[in-house]
């Protein structure tokens, strides 16, 4: 067991393998227990694609979990490549690609489009990350369409939720109750100042939204809205079969290659929307390594580039899925973060934790007991997902402009993009930013937005000395 060989301010232990680092559970780090069994109840979260996969191609559940638990295999590649993360979709993108793929009738165009979807982005990501070219990608689109693209994929979340024949619809009182509390939870300084205080009340605050849709479980059969879930026990049973016969290159063939090429601009928007989730992981990293200097924990962009790149490509083939591989779950990220800033008595590796984690979720894929008991509320749990992921998304795309006028740009851009997708709002975005930023298209203007209602340095001064 060579983890327990580390020295003080050391990385954990493992096989240089390029520009990855191999490491092994119970080898190279430590195995957490309590991240596992975290784990095991979070794979619900993992579970509530199962809808959305049912939705958009018409596939029967268990196909549907199929590509649940081939992803969830997927998620270990991460740590165990040297990528300190807790991986998971790229939610805000999740609505763009689901209009997306609506454009082309049911059966096998709109599974080729999702095919071609997801490997050119995987390709894209791969290329980025070989190259070091992705911060340099992103730099280089105006903050005004950059706001607007951000800004549309969470309007397109909440628009898919209450739209006619979204999900509010069938589950109303179940979505409204939970999302309040869900929001609560999430959102609210008066249940942090409580959640500081109370120990349970902490747990509860680092299981994310998992609590709120295990009170879905109960809410829904109540208000009528969902059948009481029927426990079975046992092993789940994915049909990779009718998978790989039917909804993959497998049985359908190739794409043909005008697909690929159509697919790029939305391609653009969901990398747009990734590359946000890269430098967030990169900022929880640092923190982490902030409060725990006894491990050096690396977060390197193009290897996390290189993971989920290989992700999305080898998904494509084996299973498409519209929630795509994304570098990280960023709930999660944060709970294992904190856990790990708690010392090394808490969690020995930060490797250790998240591995342990997605060890967890995958074992509770499996598990049918689990499965079934959130079957019934799977439409809630993505509800959920999106809301949340909505109200993140319009947060984020505001604060990317820069100015007044992008965000007047942005909402239009934003606008379109839910409406017409996002080659319409690329081409409303690019004429815009040129008819009112000309020469500066690139850098757009900076005023006092978001600045107006702050004090001045020099007024902090005299106030301080007064």
């Amino acid at each position: 067991m060579k983890w327990k060989n580390r020295k003080y301010g050391e990385e954990s232990p493992h096989i240089p393998a390029g520009p990855f680092k191999i490491r092994l559970p119970f080898i190279h780090y430590r195995f957490e227990l309590p991240d596992y069994i975290q784990g095991l109840l979070m794979c619900a979260v993992d579970l509530a694609a199962i809808p959305l996969l049912m939705e958009l191609l018409g596939m029967p559940f268990e196909v549907a979990l199929a590509i649940v638990v081939l992803n969830g295999l997927f998620y270990l590649l991460h740590h165990l490549l040297g990528d300190p993360a807790v991986p998971g979709w790229i939610t805000p993108a999740i609505p763009l690609i689901m209009l997306y793929c609506q454009q082309f009738p049911e059966g096998p165009e709109r599974v080729h489009a999702l095919i071609s979807f997801q490997l050119t982005l995987g390709i894209l990501s791969v290329f980025l990350g070989a190259s070091g070219l992705a911060a340099k990608v992103v730099r280089y689109i105006p903050p005004a369409m950059k706001s607007g693209v951000i800004l549309g994929a969470g309007l397109a979340a909440v628009i898919s939720v209450f739209q006619i024949g979204g999900r509010f619809e069938a589950f109303p009182w179940t979505i409204s109750i939970a999302i309040g509390l869900g929001f609560y939870l999430l959102f609210s300084k008066h249940f942090i100042t409580f959640q500081n205080r109370n120990r349970f009340l902490g747990l509860i605050a680092k299981l994310g939204i998992f609590p709120v849709i295990l009170l879905a479980v109960f809410i829904a059969p109540i208000f009528g809205e969902a059948p009481w879930p029927k426990i079975e026990w046992g092993f789940s049973s994915p049909d990779f079969i009718t998978l790989w016969n039917e909804y993959t290159v497998f049985g359908l063939g190739l794409p043909p290659l005008m697909m690929f090429v159509t697919a790029l601009p939305t391609v653009l928007a969901a990398y747009i929307v990734l590359f946000g989730d890269v430098l967030q992981t990169k900022v929880l990293v640092e923190d982490a390594q902030a409060g725990r200097p006894d491990e050096k924990v690396e977060y390197n962009p193009s290897r996390a580039h290189w993971i989920f790149g290989i992700r999305n490509s080898v998904m494509s083939i084996l299973g498409p899925d519209v929630t795509m591989a994304g570098p990280s779950w960023t709930a999660m990220q944060v709970v294992m973060v904190e856990r790990f800033k708690k010392g090394r008595k808490a969690m020995d590796s930060f490797y250790g934790g998240v591995g342990s984690f997605r060890w967890g979720t995958n074992t509770g894929l499996l598990l049918l007991p689990i499965v079934s008991l959130v079957e019934p509320i799977l439409g809630v749990a993505m509800a959920l997902t999106l809301l949340v992921q909505g109200y993140v998304s319009v947060k984020v795309g505001v604060l990317e402009a820069r100015s007044q006028k992008d965000l007047g740009v942005a909402g239009i851009i934003g606008a379109v993009l839910c409406i017409k997708g996002a080659a319409w709002a690329f081409a409303v975005g690019i004429i815009l930013c040129f008819l009112l930023y000309g020469k500066d298209f690139f850098k757009g203007e900076v005023d006092n937005t978001f600045t107006k209602d702050a004090v001045p340095q020099d007024q902090n001064q005299d106030k301080k000395v007064s």
